[in-house]
């Protein structure tokens, strides 16, 4: 591979949930090996020795997942059961994850009552302000919204963001939950500057849950238009693999479940289909020529 074509390569990165069952250690050694730029960091994985191991492994730093993701209590999911607790642990994981530099940090609504939520991620981003990161809200699939948020599509979250008013808030883009939204490619140019990050996987027809994402190019996704059209908006961060794929773990153990993949595979079966994908972008006529549209 040229100089000229490794140079034009979008930077590939795999969040930790991907491999739920393997240690913080065992997915830098996974993910190194692999070959991929960066690690999506998720909280509940640290320990005591993870920053001196992460910061030995060169791994670039996408977007990281509080212990707490939401505002709102999910109904899916343990965790504190109040609004004010899960804000408190949301700013407590702003201070855990800043060492990280991540890209960003991912933040659910929640299901409930938007000023609630807008307070909320308002109250959050005044500290991420002061520590230098910047939040990234991202909307959940229609199809079982009401467990996990108020929001929906690019629109709905961009309307939240400039609610909540600060440059600290962004939008987390997700293949999983936006494939599907009406006019996405119209509102990909629409919101671009707001895209905080992106996380790839891919819907399953028919899906079995909301555990139950595979890998680029394993579902129905129109992936090619939507990578084509991501990096002619001028996205160049982070393609973090985000994987949901239940073994158990969540109730629904389906048999052919990526979480008992050992992770070294994993990552490289991530790795190559997502790079399959990307070789395959293109930007559909009717998104050609949005580059910076409002």
């Amino acid at each position: 591979m040229s100089r000229e074509t490794q140079q034009q390569q979008p930077r590939f990165s795999i969040s930790q949930v991907s491999t739920l069952a393997a240690s913080f250690d065992d997915d830098l050694r996974a993910y190194s090996a692999a070959g991929v730029d960066g690690i999506g960091i998720w909280e509940l994985k640290l320990g005591e020795d993870s920053l001196e191991a992460f910061q030995a492994s060169g791994l670039g730093s996408a977007n990281a997942v509080p212990a707490v993701p939401s505002v709102h209590p999910l109904p899916l999911l343990p965790g504190p059961g109040t609004a004010r607790e899960r804000v408190d642990a949301l700013l407590r994981s702003l201070e855990v994850l800043a060492p990280y530099a991540p890209a960003a940090i991912v933040c659910f609504t929640g299901p409930g009552d938007r000023e609630t939520a807008v307070s909320g991620v308002r109250e959050i981003a005044r500290e991420a302000e002061r520590l230098g990161l910047r939040l990234a809200v991202e909307p959940f699939q229609l199809e079982g919204i009401e467990s996990w948020s108020i929001l929906n599509t690019l629109g709905d979250a961009a309307e939240f963001v400039e609610e909540v008013g600060s440059d600290a808030v962004g939008i987390q883009f997700d293949v999983w939950h936006l494939w599907n939204t009406p006019d996405l490619l119209d509102e990909i140019p629409r919101y671009a500057h707001l895209i905080a990050g992106v996380h790839m996987n891919d819907w399953r027809e028919p899906t079995r849950g909301w555990a139950d994402r595979v890998l680029p190019g394993d579902g129905v996704a129109d992936l090619p238009a939507l990578l084509g059209v991501l990096e002619d908006v001028g996205w160049d961060g982070f393609y973090d693999l985000e994987i949901f794929s239940d073994n158990g773990a969540f109730g629904s153990a389906y048999p052919d479940s990526l979480w008992d993949l050992d992770a070294a595979e994993l990552a490289r079966r991530g790795r190559d289909a997502f790079f399959n994908c990307w070789s395959k972008r293109r930007v559909p006529a009717e998104a050609a020529g949005r580059r910076g549209e409002t």
